[in-house]
């Protein structure tokens, strides 16, 4: 049945144009060579095709190379996947060698971190011991990183250098794996940004609230110190926390520029297994529209992170100015 109102368009009015006219967004230029067997690292990230993800992590590790050459802050967020997925050694060895210049954690990464340095192992089985009654009923890990953390209080230190402080005195047999540790003895600072009642830590029976929150406020304005440093080429990065860490890194540039710090052309970039909100909005998209860039990795942590380290280690490759 022909319908009046939406008469067929004629093919014969398609106007064309050739393709050497066309603009194209894909070219073999762009294409991947094959990796050789038997060849270097380098050879394998040259055989990354120029497009997309393989693009921008090359792009991204230039970008930390020039942070690191004009000596602006190379800041790591991250969560306790870190821990839990065996990328502390990688962490450590990138402080180390001078690719992190701070370190901001949520209250999860500093018990499983202070885990391997006490016992060298960590998380439980939380489906195996909630109904038991077991879950967060660790005795040692509360007991002593509550004495940890008002002893640091005490002494004016925030949660990170309260922790790496007893990591060191108390000489646990298991420090060289912490991060918290290793930190201290570089003297990188690290914040802890707990939400009371996430941690179970926190329904231990020498807990106290006061404690923790005086020293995250510390700690806070620590990082937003830090954060205040990013612009003209410094760089924040996300690794495995979906909320606590964005909001407290957007938070810390806002304080900043209600206090007049301009914050513009600085870097961020995400890495997680999936894309969240929070870390797009408050880390990847908000922070950098007064210049700058963010990247937003995705992948899994114990492949994401020790492939960026291997980028960043291997002989140079040159910069990336933006």
């Amino acid at each position: 049945m022909p319908y009046k109102k939406y008469p067929l368009l004629k093919k014969k009015n398609l106007k064309t144009i050739s393709i050497k006219e066309r603009k194209s967004l894909v070219d073999i230029k762009n294409f991947t060579t094959p990796y050789l067997p038997g060849s270097d690292f380098n050879a394998f990230i040259n055989s990354l095709p120029d497009f997309l993800a393989a693009k921008e992590i090359r792009e991204f590790t230039g970008l930390l190379r020039n942070a690191r050459q004009d000596e602006k802050p190379i800041i790591l967020g991250t969560g306790a996947h870190t821990v839990k997925v065996g990328l502390s050694p990688v962490i450590i060895d990138l402080m180390e060698r001078g690719w992190i210049s701070a370190i901001a954690a949520n209250g999860a990464f500093m018990i499983h971190d202070f885990e391997i340095a006490l016992a060298g192992k960590t998380s439980e089985d939380v489906a195996e011991n909630l109904h038991k009654g077991k879950f967060g009923s660790t005795a040692e890990t509360a007991l002593f990183l509550n004495v940890a953390l008002k002893e640091g209080c005490e002494k004016g230190f925030g949660g990170g250098e309260a922790v790496g402080c007893y990591l060191r005195e108390a000489r646990l047999p298991y420090n060289e794996h912490s991060i918290l540790y290793n930190a201290y003895k570089f003297n990188i600072p690290v914040t802890i940004h707990p939400g009371i009642g996430t941690d179970f830590i926190h329904y231990a029976p020498n807990f106290s609230g006061a404690i923790t929150g005086e020293l995250a406020e510390r700690d806070f304005l620590l990082f937003a110190s830090i954060v205040s440093q990013l612009s003209g080429g410094g760089v924040y990065m996300n690794v495995g926390s979906a909320v606590i860490l964005p909001e407290v890194f957007l938070k810390a540039v806002s304080f900043c520029t209600a206090q007049g710090i301009e914050m513009e052309k600085l870097y961020t970039a995400v890495f997680d297994f999936k894309k969240h909100y929070r870390p797009s909005e408050n880390v990847t998209g908000r922070p950098v529209l007064n210049g700058g860039k963010g990247y937003y990795f995705v992948g899994h942590n114990e492949i994401m992170i020790p492939l960026l380290a291997a980028m960043l280690i291997a002989p140079r490759q040159g910069s990336v100015m933006i």
